[in-house]
């Protein structure tokens, strides 16, 4: 007697992206994420639920393809559209965590942006819990991978308190490199800012992005670092931003950002 297999859900089906696609055709959690609704983590779940369907079809692979320009996305039913694009600076206060949930319970970044819940906005770049000052946050990913990609070579500038007097070998042993676990780091510039009798305030550049790259090489060095606050992303500057407040960026702004990263743009729409 044969019996008949249970129907299993219908799904896109997988296909490798077209060579020419442009950057139009990604998978679905990528999709998802590209169009502002939720990160692809997030979007893995949802899909795995059954929760999201392309072209009025269930699909549960998370590793489908899918059409932005062509394809329908819904996810319990509702259509997804294209979030409006925002670009947001924060002045981190110490102690905040850049995560959107902390397991411990600590006080997290996003505590700082209430006026936009709602919205999906992910950091660019981080800062450890001790470190304050300009971080960026946005929906707009193709931006935010451009600003951290190694390639584009985008300016961090941040003013460093140590505990310590300056002089012409720390800021240059900076600038030439330390071997810190087996990894080069190298500070793209090294400057004073001031100095008193036991510490002193120094301005570091950097275009790589290593994880805690100052107070590593600081470490190396045997100094300890009292202070670290980002004051710049390329030429957006912190200013006179509050503690702890949050500014949109202006279309100049965002444009000046597209530019250092090798994205043109011709409006922060």
């Amino acid at each position: 007697m044969n019996r008949k297999k249970p129907q299993q859900p219908r799904a896109t089906p997988k296909t490798a992206p077209p060579t020419n696609a442009g950057g139009k055709r990604v998978t679905l959690p990528r999709a998802l994420s590209k169009l502002g609704f939720c990160s692809r983590t997030q979007a893995e779940t949802l899909i795995a639920a059954g929760r999201v369907s392309v072209d009025g079809r269930p699909v549960t692979d998370p590793s489908a393809w899918v059409d932005l320009d062509g394809m329908s996305i819904t996810v319990d039913g509702a259509a997804i559209a294209a979030e409006q694009k925002l670009y947001l600076m924060l002045n981190k206060p110490r102690g905040l965590v850049t995560t959107r949930h902390d397991p411990e319970g600590r006080p997290t970044v996003y505590d700082c942006l209430n006026d936009f819940q709602g919205r999906h906005l992910s950091p660019v770049g981080r800062l450890d819990k001790a470190s304050e000052g300009l971080l960026l946050f946005t929906n707009d990913t193709v931006l935010a991978q451009a600003l951290l990609d190694p390639v584009t070579h985008v300016a961090k500038t941040y003013h460093v308190q140590i505990n310590r007097t300056v002089d012409d070998r720390l800021l240059a042993m900076m600038t030439e490199g330390l071997t810190v676990d087996g990894e080069l780091l190298t500070a793209s510039a090294a400057r004073p800012i001031r100095s008193g009798e036991k510490n002193a305030w120094i301005e570091v550049e950097l275009r790589e992005g290593r994880n805690r790259q100052i107070r590593r090489m600081l470490e190396a060095l045997g100094i300890e670092c009292l202070r670290l606050v980002r004051i710049a992303i390329g030429n957006l500057v912190l200013g006179d931003l509050g503690k702890g407040a949050v500014r949109e960026l202006t279309e100049r702004e965002v444009l000046e950002l597209r530019a250092e990263a090798g994205r043109k743009g011709n409006s922060a729409q």
